[in-house]
């Protein structure tokens, strides 16, 4: 009696939850370690039985059996629907009946996305909303927006209930001003759910923007001179292509139509000269709008260039001939000025006229008085 009881105490059916895609197949499986020809049985989520051992239960051509013994009952439901999801028993009829559940999940497979919103041609500077949307997923799938495979983060996303109340749609919307930089760019919308087995459904747009021309000026010599000659190339770019261009000098038209010869896009001036500067304009437009650019032509003279890259010889002979005066000039002063502060005198007493009683004797005085007059000198410095 106690082997027995310990022999059904073992006895305990393990089943698995299982997930499943929608339209499927599902296998349910149910095992016992222990059995001593025990009966299993499978019933659905309305506890209708389904298989007893290896007799078919429920007439239902999706439910097959896969497996039956003692140990073991495996069956099979194909082209899982949604409504098949739920709680699934597996019983051992042993006393009492022993259970074990098994959870069955249906996944809903998301449809293909749509994109809309979108009107071709969208003008440079139009709001634009595209908005792309899914039905079907289970649970609810996610969004993700890409420009030229770089990921949009600022989007709205919204999720709605099916009418099944079972499956979700969702929808997201990208709101952005149409641009001249977004022309020809690839947006697509990308939906992810763990039903596609990581292959994402992919919903794709090409913009086509309009938007007015950008004009530039591109010339071929960087520092015309007279004699030479030189071309003026206007690109523009705008969508539609712009027509022809058209060139103007300083407001007007083109003075010298020998000279200055406009081909397309480009205008050439042959054997440059002085009339020839002024402000040249280029000026593109399409049915969106125009614009233009302008190029200051100066044309120089090659004798004056080449006279200022030699020394100026008359600025190197001033600036000598200013040296030399200051120079003059200031050993001048310097001498005027040691003359006055150091030099030598006969004060009157070396004379002798202060002792002299008439001016004959005076002059006799002096003229003696040379011999000592080397003694009586008095210097002022």
């Amino acid at each position: 009696y106690d082997f027995f009881f310990n022999l059904v105490q073992g006895q305990f059916p393990l089943t698995q939850n299982v997930t499943v895609v929608e339209g499927g197949t599902a296998n349910l499986t149910c095992r016992v370690d222990q059995n001593d020809n025990t009966s299993l049985q499978w019933s659905n989520p309305a506890q209708q039985t389904l298989y007893f051992d290896d007799k078919k239960a429920l007439r239902d051509n999706r439910i097959e059996l896969v497996r039956a013994s003692w140990h073991e009952l495996s069956i099979s439901v194909s082209d899982v629907s949604l409504s098949d999801e739920g709680q699934y028993t597996c019983s051992l009829f042993t006393m009492p009946v022993k259970t074990s559940k098994a959870f069955l999940t249906v996944l809903g497979v998301p449809e293909k996305p749509q994109i809309t919103g979108f009107t071709s041609p969208v003008m440079e500077g139009e709001r634009m909303q595209l908005t792309c949307k899914t039905s079907g997923s289970k649970p609810a799938a996610d969004i993700r927006w890409f420009k030229n495979d770089k990921e949009v983060k600022d989007v709205k996303y919204l999720k709605e209930e099916d009418a099944n109340r079972k499956t979700f749609t969702v929808s997201s919307t990208l709101d952005f001003l149409a641009d001249r930089s977004d022309d020809g760019a690839v947006v697509s919308c990308r939906v992810d759910h763990e039903s596609l087995n990581s292959t994402p459904q992919i919903a794709m747009q090409v913009l086509e923007i309009h938007y007015t021309p950008l004009v530039k000026i591109i010339s071929s010599n960087s520092w015309p001179e007279e004699g030479q000659s030189i071309i003026l190339t206007c690109e523009s770019k705008g969508k539609p292509v712009p027509e022809p261009v058209l060139w103007t000098k300083d407001g007007g038209e083109l003075p010298d139509p020998e000279r200055m010869v406009v081909n397309g896009r480009v205008l050439s001036i042959s054997f440059l000269n002085k009339t020839d500067n002024g402000t040249y304009r280029c000026e593109a437009k399409n049915p969106i709008g125009r614009n233009s650019t302008e190029y200051v032509l100066i044309v120089h003279d090659p004798n004056a260039l080449a006279g200022q890259t030699g020394p100026d010889h008359a600025l190197i002979g001033g600036i000598v001939a200013v040296v030399v005066f200051v120079t003059l000039c200031s050993i001048i002063l310097l001498g005027r000025y040691l003359a006055r502060h150091k030099g030598t005198y006969l004060t009157n007493e070396a004379k002798g006229a202060e002792d002299a009683p008439d001016a004959d004797t005076a002059i006799i005085n002096a003229e003696g008085s040379q011999v000592n007059a080397e003694e009586k000198k008095e210097y002022f410095i």
